[in-house]
């Protein structure tokens, strides 16, 4: 496949329905696209001394990339995470035959486990749940700054997340 259609069918991302707000009831779910730019743009906020902000960006743009074929699998799916990850990794695959550069990317997201994977992971939950603050007049956010609350160790977003929902 070259370029142009494999560029075309990766940034259909945009049409990727968050299923959690989509499940939560939410009128206008955002889709995977625009939640990876949230991440990224927390990324480039908050990218903590010593961590590689190049690196950040691009795992925070790619991290749910699989997700263009494998759809957003959420915890209430019942997909046991060996097979989401399986049917994640089958997806990197796909996307590296078709466009290295990015496949790359996501496949060093899925393989590393330093900082800076840890980090965007944490961002994610922080994303999600400054989307459910921001959105609570259309759906209940308790669930989702839970979930948030159970993932954040990093002090500095633990006080964010403080700020956002004190009682979460």
């Amino acid at each position: 496949m070259s370029a142009g259609p494999a560029l075309s069918r990766w940034l259909g991302l945009k049409d990727v329905v968050r299923a959690g707000w989509a499940r939560a009831g939410h009128p206008e779910p955002e889709s995977v696209a625009d939640h990876s730019w949230g991440v990224a743009l927390l990324a480039l906020q908050l990218a903590p001394p010593g961590l590689d902000l190049g690196k950040l960006l691009a795992y925070a743009i790619v991290h749910d990339l699989a997700e263009v074929l494998v759809g957003d699998l959420t915890p209430t799916d019942g997909v046991p995470p060996v097979e989401k990850r399986r049917r994640e990794q089958a997806a990197i695959e796909k996307l590296s035959g078709e466009l290295p550069g990015l496949g790359a990317f996501a496949q060093a997201y899925l393989d590393d486990d330093g900082p800076e994977r840890r980090f965007v992971h944490e961002l994610d939950r922080l994303e999600m749940a400054i989307q459910a603050a921001r959105t609570a007049h259309l759906i209940d956010p308790a669930p989702f700054l839970r979930s948030a609350r159970a993932s954040i160790r990093t002090p500095a977003l633990v006080a964010i997340l403080d700020d956002l929902a004190p009682e979460a």
